[in-house]
């Protein structure tokens, strides 16, 4: 039930679903690498130029660490993800022929790459099964009870227990989407859930309701305001 009331919120196969804007493999894994502790909004704010200057393996590969550390920039830790980019490109001109490969394996032994990139690039460019588990899938995941395991490894593997390979990629693109409008971190709106009524956590995870005839105390940045 869970999985068909995702489907119909949020409709499209894997590719449609995806946040990340990109128009080939290879784009989308350097977005991918790029999407680390950043948002994809801020993401696709960058990668149209860096796609125009480097659009692909080869051309990557030989670009200057300095260069391409002030395009990326805004996405943050922009020193790592440019050392994890070059290392990247120059392995797949050394390795695969400039080509992004299509197996988990091989993607995986990519600089910068892990298995949740990996898994994202699988799923969404090439129509392969791949699961990818961030925090949100995590977290949704923990909540709705379909797995009580904290590394991503074993959630991922929880998850595939629950549907066809061909649905993996759909089901973490749905929880994600759900974890970011919905059953966000600090204060899920249960209310607003389409599976509140079946989630184990929606009575715990939903904020009290106030007490009748009380007025609820104003936080300190709001007491703040009014001492202005």
């Amino acid at each position: 039930m869970v999985v068909e009331r995702l489907a119909e919120r949020y409709p499209g196969d894997a590719d449609e679903l995806c946040a990340l804007r990109h128009r080939n493999p290879f784009e989308l894994l350097v977005a991918t690498i790029l999407s680390a502790q950043c948002t994809d909004e801020r993401v696709n704010l960058v990668t149209p130029e860096l796609f125009r200057r480097f659009p692909t393996a080869a051309e990557l590969a030989a670009a200057q660490a300095a260069e391409l550390e002030e395009l990326i920039r805004p996405t943050g830790f922009f020193r790592t993800k440019s050392a994890s980019l070059l290392g990247m490109a120059r392995a797949l001109v050394e390795e695969h022929g400039g080509e992004v490969p299509k197996e988990l394996d091989a993607l995986v032994r990519l600089p910068g790459v892990g298995r949740k990139t990996a898994n994202v690039v699988l799923s969404v460019a090439f129509g392969k099964p791949g699961l990818p588990v961030d925090t949100h899938v995590g977290r949704v995941a923990r909540r709705l009870g379909l797995s009580a395991e904290e590394d991503p490894d074993k959630v991922e593997r929880d998850l595939c227990e629950l549907l066809p390979p061909e649905e993996w990629g759909t089901l973490s693109l749905r929880l994600i989407l759900l974890g970011r409008e919905v059953c966000v971190a600090r204060r899920p709106r249960c209310g607003e859930c389409p599976l509140a009524d079946i989630c184990p956590s929606a009575s715990v995870a939903a904020p009290p309701p106030a007490r009748r005839g009380t007025t609820p105390r104003p936080g300190p940045r709001a007491r703040a305001g009014r001492q202005r």
